[in-house]
This record gives C-alpha cells, structure tokens and sequence, in this order.
C-alpha cells in the first residue's frame, strides 16, 4: 500500500474519523435495544459521546506517580491498539494489504485485554484484581476458538485481504459461526459478561479508574465494537465489487451485526466463569476446530 493509503486507512476510513463516531453509535445501538426489548425508552443516541466527554471533564483521583502513569498508560495503549487493527481491516478490495497482516492484527486486537487485566492488578484493588482474574481465564477460553476459527481462514497465506477472499464456502461458514460465538465474550456482553458484571458490587477491572482513564477505557471498549465487527464484515463479504459498494456492505453488517449480538445480550442471562470456559471448549473450539479440518482437507 502506498504512504497516502495507508494514512487515509488510519485517520479517514476504516480509522479515526469513521472509528470513533461509528463506536459511539454502536454502543448507542446496544444500550437503546437492550432498553426496548425491557421496556425502557432508552438513551438518545448522543448519550455515550457525553458520557465520555463527561468523564474527561472530571478531575482523577491523585495516585502513586508510578500507578498514575501505568493506569493512564494502559487504556491509552487499548485504545491506539485497537484503532491500529482497525485501519487494518481490508475495506477497499484492491488495498492488498501486506504479507502476515494477520498476525499483526490479531496483536493488536488482543493487546486492549491484555491491557485490561494489567490495569486490573495496577489499580491495587481487591475488586480490580477480581475483574481482571475473571478477564484472564475469559481471554483464555475464547481465544481458543477464535484464533482457531482465523488459522482456518488463513490456511492458504497470513494476509487479510487473501483471507477474505481464499477460504471455501464451508470453511468461512463454520469459521464466522465461531468467531460470533466469541464476540459477546470479547465485547462483555450476555451470557458471557462474567469479566465486567455490572450488576454485582464491582465493575470489572476497570473499578478503580475514573475521570479521563475511565473515559480512554469506554472508547476503547466502543471502538472494539467497530474492529470486532468489522473483522466479521470483511470475511463475511469478500467479493471484490466497486468500492462503494463494498464500503455500504461493510457498514451495514457491521451495525447488523451490533443488532444480532444486542438481542441475544437482552435475552440472555449471565453464565458462571466455569460454564463459559466450557462453552468456548466445546462448542466454540468444535466448530472452530471443524472449519480447520475441513480447510486442511480441501488443501
């Protein structure tokens, strides 16, 4: 990809510019579905640009030099990460991408939980600490399937854009099964919202944080919302048409998606942490494991 590319990918489109607002609008979405499908009227769809804006107007609580620059550090990096694997995303058919892109990709998107438990165990707080265990095993269980589920797809090559568009009817179909399976886990949604538990007497690990870190946290978990769906788009609908077209696909799965993973979080109730490593085991790492067979098979 050319420099000017590559910079439009990272501010413009899939990046910054479509990021951020899109993130907002999908946490918007969830919020408002979940309200409806209770009752509720739910909030107007500016309330979580607020929130944040809100939260990076309040002054933090002083800390520890050294614990104030890590739990300042970490969701900035979530946050950089995440917005990195977004503009990643082979959006444009003919972008191409580069040989092992995947890999990175996968780096970056791992790299906001793996930020997230840090954080946990920095904040120096039993229920920080409680959080960010439940987010380690959860992160074990359904990466299981999901890196299974993208080793799949990758069989011919490590490049997103080949990815997209190599793998057999069968084997995307088993694969997106799988990695959907891990999405609510990933985006802290029902049954699998174990990690953040809004309904006990804690938060997840980000319990202790407040003001602008609480804040970099909540975009960093809106912006996963626009990576993790639109990581399902592009695999979902790789034929390379006019970009135009393949930009609407790609939005509208994306929100599509946001839909599908908002009812089944409204309909669902929560899972024990020991339920929901099984499920990944069994049914996530099954089809996973399927898909991978039958992608070595067709080789």
């Amino acid at each position: 990809m050319t420099t000017l590319r590559e910079f439009f990918q990272l501010l413009v489109f899939p990046g910054l510019l479509y990021a951020v607002p899109a993130a907002f609008l999908m946490v918007w979405l969830q919020r408002k579905i979940n309200a409806r499908l209770q009752g509720r009227i739910g909030p107007p769809f500016y309330q979580p640009f607020f929130d944040v804006v809100k939260l990076f107007a309040k002054e933090p609580i002083q800390r520890p030099p050294l614990q104030g620059f890590l739990m300042t550090a970490f969701p900035l990096i979530a946050v950089a990460s995440t917005l990195g694997a977004i503009s990643l995303l082979p959006v444009f058919p003919a972008t191409g991408g580069f040989s092992g892109d995947l890999v990175l990709l996968v780096a970056l998107i791992e790299l906001g939980p793996l930020c997230a438990v840090l954080a946990g165990f920095t904040s120096r707080s039993l229920w920080g600490g409680l959080g960010a265990t439940r987010e380690a095993v959860l992160t074990l269980a359904y990466n299981l399937p999901f890196l299974t589920a993208l080793f799949a797809l990758a069989a011919a090559g490590f490049s997103l854009s080949g990815m997209a568009t190599a793998a057999s009817l069968p084997v995307r179909v088993l694969a997106l099964a799988a990695l959907l399976l891990t999405l609510p886990a990933k985006l802290h949604l029902n049954p699998f919202s174990t990690a953040s538990a809004e309904q006990e007497i804690y938060a997840g690990s980000t319990t202790e944080f407040d003001g602008p870190r609480l804040a970099l946290w909540e975009l960093a978990h809106a912006l996963e919302w626009v990576a993790l769906a639109g990581l399902i788009a592009v695999l979902a609908f790789p034929v390379a048409v006019a970009w135009p077209l393949h930009v609407i696909a790609f939005v509208a799965i994306s929100f599509a998606i946001v839909v599908l993973l908002s009812i089944v979080a409204a309909s669902t109730a929560r899972l024990k942490l020991a339920q929901t490593a099984r499920w990944f085991w069994l049914w996530g790492f099954g089809l996973a494991l399927s898909a991978l067979v039958v992608a070595f098979v067709q080789i």
